[in-house]
């Protein structure tokens, strides 16, 4: 069978990779490219038996695994990454500026030099690209030069454990956790760290712009496994530090119970009125995606406990008619 699209972009991609990074740790590789170190296993495996026309041995790729580590031989040309193509290039370019737009996601730094050789590498100006500059890449954000952002991306990866003082809005309180950091998330222009608290025994998730000081401990960073292996999502979670509304759920769309993170706030079976709505309680990321969550039932799934809510659902609605008529 032949490769799948993605795992035969891969397999290019993977000779020049490993002719720069001589002597490299396959679980470090495998973690660069985004698959497990399983997978890069059989590509390697592969690519053993590809190379020059003629497949003599001498024409073949040649790669040494030693000790969990990988050195490339033999190259058969392959030194270089394919180059992008402007449509590539585009896609690229707004994602970057899209990540300078939200609070300690990325070195702001890093990204702009990023941006300047991409489009030095395509040869292309932006305009040719058409790609839209947007808010981003200004040097004037205020986290531009955030030392506890900086503090929070070095904490992720250089896996070491961070104390942290945070600012819980739905508590209005400030406590003060020790936090052994997974991985960053992005979600409607903020950046969150999710990481395993242990004062809560629990996997968490921490608003880049709530943190109010880091500070790197001696420790690594110790996670569950489990936790690690299952990513928390910034979106519907059980997380305490998170927003929660309540709502009323028509009974043709209680299935929504098995789907998402709902707590019912009543019992669901034996009701003495199964046609009544059911109240529950939902967990929600941004009132942005909340709006656009409750228009997506027409009005059988509604929030009871805040009228700005309602409002802002009911001008959401109004608007998308306006565009209509």
């Amino acid at each position: 069978m032949a490769p799948r699209p993605d795992r035969f972009s891969r397999l290019l991609a993977l000779v020049p990779y490993f002719a720069a990074r001589r002597g490299i740790a396959l679980e470090q590789a495998a973690g660069d490219l985004g698959i497990t170190p399983k997978q890069l296993t059989k590509d390697l495996e592969l690519l053993f038996v590809c190379g020059l026309p003629g497949h003599f041995p001498d024409d073949l790729i040649d790669l040494q695994f030693e000790q969990g580590y990988v050195e490339v031989g033999f190259t058969a040309g392959m030194d270089r990454p394919l180059s992008l193509t402007g449509t590539e290039a585009s896609t690229m370019l707004v994602a970057l500026r899209a990540l300078l737009d939200m609070p300690g996601a990325v070195d702001r730094a890093a990204t702009r030099r990023a941006i300047a050789k991409i489009e030095q590498a395509v040869g292309a100006s932006e305009k040719r690209l058409s790609v839209p500059t947007g808010g981003g890449g200004s040097d004037d954000g205020d986290d531009a030069d955030n030392p506890t952002y900086a503090t929070i991306r070095e904490a992720v990866r250089s896996a070491r454990a961070l104390e942290i003082r945070y600012y819980s809005a739905t508590r209005d309180s400030v406590t003060e956790r020790v936090v052994d950091p997974i991985r960053l998330q992005t979600m409607d222009g903020n950046t969150y760290l999710e990481a395993w608290c242990r004062s809560s025994d629990g996997v968490r998730l921490f608003r880049f712009d709530r943190v109010e000081t880091a500070t790197l401990s001696d420790e690594p960073a110790a996670p569950p496994a489990d936790a690690v292996a299952h990513p928390q999502s910034a979106i519907l979670s059980d997380n305490p530090d998170l927003p929660s509304a309540e709502i009323e759920i028509d009974p043709e769309e209680l299935w929504l119970l098995d789907y998402y993170l709902v707590e019912p706030l009543e019992p669901v079976e034996n009701r003495p009125d199964p046609q009544a709505p059911l109240r529950a309680r939902l967990v929600y990321g941004s009132a942005d995606w909340l709006s656009r969550f409750l228009l997506g039932f027409g009005g059988r799934v509604r929030p009871v406990s805040d009228p700005e809510i309602a409002d802002m659902v009911a001008s959401t609605a109004t608007a998308a008619r306006s565009r209509y008529r």
